[in-house]
């Protein structure tokens, strides 16, 4: 199966009013998502930076960016397949990468800093994570 039907993304609708906004990051109802409780985790990054380059033999992960924008890199280290998500906060959705798949979250030069919310659908394991390249 290729990259592109492997990735899920869930589009979202922030909800709002005078007091603010509500965003559901997971809604429980994507089929992707185990029923044990992973980790809830939140990233920034800084402008001109990429963070992840790794990939999971064993977690599925979900992002959704809250803040700014930035890209997406994806990869099939077994096939080399690559693909680019480009997220906006304006934009909103959820992102399912699987298992397997490298992921990297790039910040293009000049951009102000974004924040994504990230769940992970088991608790953090060195064994499982495997450094792999995804561009810039």
């Amino acid at each position: 199966m290729s990259l592109i039907d492997r990735i899920r993304i869930h589009p979202r609708r922030a909800v709002g009013d005078q007091r603010g906004v509500l965003l559901k990051v997971l809604s429980g109802s994507e089929p992707e998502l185990r029923r044990e409780v992973g980790e809830i985790y939140v990233v920034w990054g800084e402008s001109g930076q990429t963070r992840g380059g790794h990939y999971h033999p064993l977690t599925d992960e979900f992002f959704m960016l809250v803040e700014g924008q930035c890209r997406l890199l994806l990869a099939d280290p077994e096939t080399g397949e690559r693909m680019e998500v480009v997220l906006r906060a304006d934009e909103p959705c959820t992102v399912h990468v699987p298992k397997g798949i490298a992921h990297a979250f790039s910040n293009a030069v000049g951009a102000t800093r974004f924040l994504l919310v990230a769940y992970a659908d088991r608790a953090y394991d060195p064994a499982d994570t495997a450094r792999f390249d995804c561009g810039s």
